[in-house]
């Protein structure tokens, strides 16, 4: 039997896990990482820390796995999207690195809307322009930090830059490069002129040579191989956007699928053997399975809105259940399960680390009186993440025949009540994906294919992806969550002239 490490880092973690041949799970080890967040809307990290949170990850998994490290055949990687690693000639980091839920460049975003920029990178990418994309970030470094774009060499992904210090290999990777308007996707390759749109000319020596997502970028050096405990010289596979790695792992290989990820971001995704270039969806790249695209609709308005809920509302409670030797997700899943929809008319915005309808829309609750309790507040907060998850999914379905289950990983999947409200508010059954590390099963599937153990993405999810159950839609629930969706848009549309004056100043 031979071993695959899949290592994901997100937007508040390192993860790394460590599978058999079978998908199976062994073990997994999650390392806090440390956002730093100077001003409003910055949401950074120490590089150097981020690589010694990754390798203290890997080396606490392999160790818990109980599995002889030489058995370990090929690692890989998953990583958030978007975002901004920048490393210099020397190999070390030439700025902090950025994060995903970062907004300081808004404003850019804002005049390329304005000034027909927006447009004529549609014609090239099929998307829309970001404030935490690449290029956005790069146009603030360039005209903020003096110095910082001349002393770079490669422009990264987070993943990438993990895979740089474990192989001494600067690669790009064509899942995270072509969701961040730095690919023209008619091509399917770097574009001087895409980036001209962008003022960014200059950076186009800075893209470094693009690879699939199982192609073999490297081997582990012996230096990365004593910090991690992986075996030096065995094969390092490119990896990819954590999207693609969730998808992969819930077994999303053909068309007739569509998946959802509910973790911090709400993931709504299916693939197609071309982009849609109708303008009805946000995000068009290129999928880990070479040919096919992502058709992606996401926003950070999922699950982590909970999380900043139980931390900041729950503390009482959280102490209580750890000392009943419990859960506080007992507790919640208890409490929402406790208020039927039609006995709770307030509204959640689950926009805490960003928006999927303003990019400078709060997080909000409408409708609280003295009446309401904590219970009603986490009723609707539970509500408002699947209202953002549908509204994104009600897009992706303008350009697709409904199918006939979504299938649904993430946080929230661990929840009945939740997942049975998933399906209650779409009305589509849901697939329940097996509980795993979803973003390092997907690398690990991309390793093992780079490593020789399977022949294909379709070889790898029919022998690691299992569907535990299916929650079917309650018919008696759709017109009471309809008229509460409806709710939940007019309160989008009636604030969104508001929304300027939380801006950064």
């Amino acid at each position: 039997m031979k071993y695959l490490v899949g290592i994901d880092n997100g937007g508040t973690f390192s993860k790394t896990a460590v599978f058999d041949e079978k998908g199976k799970q062994l073990a997994s080890a999650t390392v806090p990482t440390q956002t730093l967040t100077p001003k409003p809307g910055y949401a950074q990290r120490d590089m150097n820390e981020l690589w010694k949170v990754n390798a203290k990850s890997i080396k606490r998994a392999i160790e818990e796995s109980g599995v002889d490290p030489e058995k370990i055949a090929g690692v890989s990687f998953s990583g958030h999207g978007k975002g901004l690693y920048l490393v210099g000639a020397d190999g070390k980091p030439s700025y902090y690195g950025i994060a995903s839920t970062d907004t300081r460049a808004w404003e850019y975003v804002e005049k390329w809307n304005k000034d027909g920029t927006k447009e004529r990178v549609y014609e090239k990418t099929f998307q829309d322009i970001l404030s935490y994309q690449p290029v956005s970030l790069l146009s603030w470094i360039r005209d903020h930090e003096e110095g910082v774009l001349e002393r770079t060499k490669y422009i990264f992904s987070v993943k990438d830059y993990i895979r740089f210090m474990l192989t001494g290999e600067a690669r790009a990777e064509y899942t995270d490069f072509s969701g961040g308007n730095l690919i023209n996707l008619k091509t399917r390759k770097y574009d001087r002129e895409l980036l001209a749109l962008f003022g960014l000319e200059e950076v186009y020596e800075k893209l470094p040579e693009l690879c699939h997502s199982a192609d073999i970028c490297g081997y582990v050096t012996k230096e990365a191989a004593e910090q991690t405990g992986l075996p030096a010289g065995i094969p390092v596979a490119a990896g990819m956007f954590d999207v693609n790695a969730c998808g992969i792992a819930s077994g999303l290989c053909s068309e007739k699928e569509l998946c959802m990820i509910a973790g911090t971001w709400s993931i709504n995704e299916f693939i197609r053997r071309e982009p849609v270039t109708n303008g009805t969806v946000s995000l068009n790249s290129m999928f880990c399975i070479p040919g096919y695209f992502l058709v992606e609709e996401s926003s950070p308005t999922s699950a982590g809105n909970m999380e900043w809920f139980i931390q900041n509302l729950m503390n009482y409670e959280k102490r209580e259940a750890e000392e009943k030797q419990g859960s506080v997700y007992d507790v919640t899943n208890d409490w929402v399960a406790s208020i039927e929809p039609w006995d709770c008319n307030v509204i959640f915005l689950p926009f805490l680390n960003g928006s999927n309808v303003n990019p400078l829309a709060r997080g909000s609750f409408v409708g609280l009186t003295a009446y309401h309790t904590k219970k009603h507040m986490l009723r609707a907060v539970y509500e408002g993440i699947v209202f953002s998850h549908a509204l994104h999914v009600k897009k992706l379905l303008k350009n697709r025949e409904c199918p006939k289950t979504i299938r649904l990983s993430g946080g929230a999947a661990k929840s009945d009540v939740w997942v049975q409200m998933f399906a209650d508010v779409l009305q589509i059954p849901i697939d329940v994906i097996e509980d795993k590390e979803l973003g390092a099963q997907g690398a690990a599937m991309a390793a093992g294919i780079a490593a020789g153990i399977y022949r294909d993405y379709q070889d790898a999810a029919d022998r690691t992806v299992t569907i535990t159950k299916t929650v079917q839609p309650r018919t008696e629930y759709r017109k009471i969550y309809q008229e509460k969706y409806e709710a939940y848009c007019k309160v989008l549309e009636g604030l969104d002239q508001v929304w300027e004056y939380f801006a950064v100043k």
